[in-house]
């Protein structure tokens, strides 16, 4: 008589890979995909921030800050709190692109991205109340 044993995975085990490949993928995003073209000044980025009237500073700043969220997003002290800012940097990118830029349905993108951010904030909140407590 053969019975078959299946192995079940703890929920939490599973949460947590799934949330460090989301850490894993946004914080190389952040870091390649948004921070770089902003610190580097590439034409559209530049571009962009000259429309909106932020000027050089402005985009350094926030490359500065995707920098640091994207790193931040791949250590695990500094996870819930990076995704906490990032998922705040969105609602302001959401703001610029619907008010300033003007850019539509261009919108989703940092909404998506602030709900992501904030799932996973909200899922590493023990690391800010470590952080929070010293």
């Amino acid at each position: 008589m053969t019975s078959s044993h299946t192995v079940t995975v703890p929920q939490s085990r599973v949460l947590d890979r799934t949330l460090w490949g989301f850490q894993i993928v946004l914080g190389l995003f952040m870091i390649v995909a948004s921070a770089a073209p902003k610190l580097w000044g590439e034409a559209t980025a530049v571009q962009i921030f000259d429309d909106m009237g932020g000027g050089t500073w402005f985009r350094l700043f926030v490359g500065v800050v995707e920098l640091a969220g994207g790193i931040g997003l791949l250590v695990a002290r500094l996870a819930g709190p990076a995704a906490a800012g990032l998922a705040l940097l969105m609602v302001g990118a959401a703001i610029t692109q619907a008010f300033i830029l003007h850019g539509g349905a261009l919108v989703l993108t940092p909404v998506i991205l602030c709900l992501v951010f904030a799932w996973i904030a909200w899922e590493r909140r023990a690391s800010i109340v470590r952080l929070l407590g010293r």
